[in-house]
């Protein structure tokens, strides 16, 4: 399996497909204002807030996606859901950055929200995140890579950033002109 930014892109059957595409109907698509709109802190952890960390989960092993943000579902709560390889996903709730490394790697990312969009956007290569679970308790997770990777972006959607504004004003212009065809 290979991925392509942040969208996994191996050979998928019509059934998978299919599940895929229902799942991207669900997700809101660039340039849905929402996208825009920052997440505010959750307050209740509540069976509320872990059904929604279930549905995003799913929706995004549907979507064929390694993170989803709860803006990305028109939820504007601060929780982000996570496959870091091949852990399981995880929802991650209030979620700051309390440590980046100095270290920075460009790579092209794609999003859920953004479909046929790849840029290249550079982003510290380590991070360690405090949040909570969906149940309130406090987890830290340190994450390199990828997952680095995926957690800074998931976390810029949480306060209305999108990879358009992380890269080159000539990829930003190319990604545009894919968004604008669709």
């Amino acid at each position: 399996m290979s991925e392509q930014g942040q969208v996994k892109t191996d050979e998928i059957d019509a059934q998978a497909e299919a599940k895929r595409r229902l799942a991207l109907a669900q997700i809101r698509q660039y340039p849905d204002p929402v996208l825009r709109l920052e997440a505010q802190e959750v307050e209740d952890f509540d069976r509320d807030l872990q059904q929604l960390a279930e549905r995003m989960i799913r929706l995004m092993q549907d979507a064929r996606g390694v993170g989803l943000a709860a803006n990305q579902v028109g939820i504007l709560r601060r929780i982000f859901v996570i496959q870091a390889e091949e852990d399981e996903p995880r929802a991650l709730v209030n979620p700051a950055i309390v440590e980046r490394s100095d270290e920075v790697d460009e790579d092209d990312e794609g999003c859920l929200s953004m479909q046929g969009v790849v840029v290249s956007v550079e982003r510290p290569l380590r991070v360690r995140i405090e949040a909570k679970d969906e149940e309130g308790n406090p987890v830290t997770v340190e994450l390199e890579g990828l997952p680095a990777r995926v957690a800074q972006h998931e976390l810029d959607h949480l306060d209305g950033v999108l990879i358009l504004d992380r890269t080159t004003p000539e990829d930003r212009r190319e990604a545009l002109s894919v968004l604008r065809q669709r």
